[in-house]
């Protein structure tokens, strides 16, 4: 069973703790790299291959997991020579299998990726997006206001729901087979060309923990509630 991790940003968001480092090797509790916990937690839930998708300070990473005998894993690479977005790299793997799951490494959560990988090929579908609930907080009163500018309702720093996109989704070969290989392309283009082909693409919601180290807030967070992160991600 196939995974690919993208692992070929730069890391801007979490400077300064990326000037030397590539944001998958920053070091989580002081014990693990963001990206070793990813593969710990893919080898236990029963994955064989992983293809890690390269691009800044590549040399850094493969010197790091090598070919993956240590984590009893099969570990190979794909390198970008240019910026692809979220998708294009897939596009410069040539072996991909008919069905494989694709994440962000900058990713912490207790979601079973083969659950999500199992459900996706039985569903038949195209795309299978992991979700998350997030509640967006307004901290101002908001008007609500007719076509004549007449107040019709007023709102105290309301709340809102919204479905967000996880970082991990699950993929039929034939979608990255679509697309031009070697250009830029995002999973919000692939989104917004989905839609308007009336491509097969559901979500999968998720109600666990998880947590996006893309700032350096979340970084700081993670490490400083390593020790429950850690029973939380099956760690221990």
């Amino acid at each position: 069973m196939r995974a690919i991790i993208l692992a070929g940003g730069k890391g801007t968001r979490l400077k300064p703790y990326t000037t030397i480092l590539p944001k998958p090797l920053v070091p989580i509790g002081g014990k693990y790299t963001i990206l070793e916990i990813i593969i710990k937690q893919l080898v236990g839930c029963g994955f064989t291959h992983i293809t890690l998708a390269v691009n800044h300070m590549a040399q850094l990473i493969q010197a790091y997991f090598g070919n993956g005998d240590k984590y009893g894993i099969r570990i190979d690479y794909s390198l970008e020579s240019k910026e692809l977005s979220t998708i294009g790299p897939l596009t410069l793997i040539e072996d991909l299998p008919e069905n494989f799951l694709v994440m962000n490494g900058d990713i912490l959560c207790n979601l079973d990726y083969m659950s999500l990988l199992n459900d996706h090929i039985k569903s038949s579908v195209d795309v299978t997006v992991s979700t998350f609930e997030r509640i967006s907080k307004i901290d101002f009163g908001v008007i609500v206001k007719d076509g004549s500018n007449q107040i019709i309702n007023f709102i105290e720093k309301p709340e809102y729901s919204h479905e967000v996109s996880m970082g991990i989704y699950c993929m039929s070969k034939n979608v990255i087979n679509s697309l031009e290989k070697n250009e830029k392309y995002g999973f919000d283009d692939l989104m917004i060309d989905s839609i308007k082909i009336n491509r097969k693409v559901m979500i999968k919601s998720f109600n666990g923990y998880w947590l996006d180290i893309g700032r350096a807030e979340d970084y700081d967070f993670a490490n400083e509630n390593f020790e429950e992160l850690n029973v939380k991600l099956g760690l221990n």
